[in-house]
């Protein structure tokens, strides 16, 4: 029932501790940084996030790629050779390419082996939003779920994982056409911080605003009040771009508020940090809305 394996990628931004706990194969994303590319894997082998963000904070620039075609092909070639059937959470095709990938390769896979099976699902996600997708699949396969089941649940749950963002420096929105130059430059004077979510197509979206920074993080725990289910009973996700007393702050205030016991805090990692910048909060708990 069990043969089967869970892939993502690390747009994910799970630790490599919790990608070796729940037994996932993740393949990196890659983002280039002045004239040098680097693979995102999640042990950060190739740069460390704080470099990276360090980077970033003294004007370095970063643009990110997606995983292809051929990097879907090389990594499932081997496990359907070994008998065993794959099922693929992938970074949300409002974001990325990625998944147009993965389905590619599930496609000519499917050809080459007509009695495996590879499912693609397009989680609508991001960052550990993600993440909190493929921990709660990789839980139900632990427990005996078998791949139908798990891809089911996720299909019918993704909608309901609820992604909330802030940003500390709106210029990094302002160069990936998220806010306007003149909201940046308006924003950064009156210390203006946007408050964001990810829609029901997978596309980040700015909904709010707060003044100042502890406005701004107050806002994310407001709106899991809003819109979390049994918060309580939850495992929360936490993400921060190179920010960790911040990430600190709001898993405290969900804590006080909400009775939850478990948080699992991770960097915002570079595919999605070079587009929201250092001072990035990203707040992930299941709901009834986004």
């Amino acid at each position: 029932m069990n043969d089967y394996v869970l892939v993502t990628d690390s747009s994910a931004d799970l630790s490599d501790e919790l990608v070796r706990e729940l037994d996932v194969q993740v393949l990196p994303l890659s983002f280039t940084m002045g004239d040098k590319s680097y693979r995102n894997w999640p042990d950060n082998r190739e740069m460390d996030p704080g470099i990276f963000y360090r980077s970033l904070r003294e004007g370095a620039m970063a643009t990110t790629s997606a995983v292809n075609v051929g990097d879907y092909t090389e990594a499932l070639t081997p496990i359907l050779e070994a008998g065993k059937d794959v099922l693929i959470l992938a970074f949300s095709s409002g974001l990325s390419a990625t998944c147009n990938s993965a389905q590619i390769a599930a496609r000519e896979l499917a050809e080459q082996y007509p009695q495996r099976r590879v499912y693609v699902v397009d989680t609508l996600c991001a960052s550990l939003g993600q993440g909190l997708l493929v921990w709660y699949a990789a839980r139900m396969r632990q427990a005996g779920s078998s791949m139908d089941q798990v891809r089911d649940w996720v299909e019918a749950n993704k909608l309901r994982l609820c992604h909330w963002f802030t940003v500390d420096d709106l210029m990094f929105l302002k160069r990936g056409g998220r806010v306007s130059p003149a909201t940046a430059v308006l924003g950064t004077m009156l210390s203006i911080k946007p408050v964001m979510h990810v829609d029901d197509e997978g596309h980040l979206i700015k909904v709010g605003t707060a003044r100042g920074r502890g406005a701004s993080l107050k806002a994310l725990v407001d709106h899991m009040a809003q819109t979390a289910e049994d918060p309580g009973s939850q495992t929360v996700f936490i993400s921060h771009g190179d920010c960790l007393d911040d990430a600190r702050k709001v898993a405290e205030d969900v804590k006080t508020r909400f009775g939850v016991k478990d948080v699992v805090i991770n960097y915002v990692g570079p595919v999605i940090g070079a587009h929201s910048g250092p001072g990035t909060v990203a707040l992930f708990f299941l709901g009834s809305k986004r």
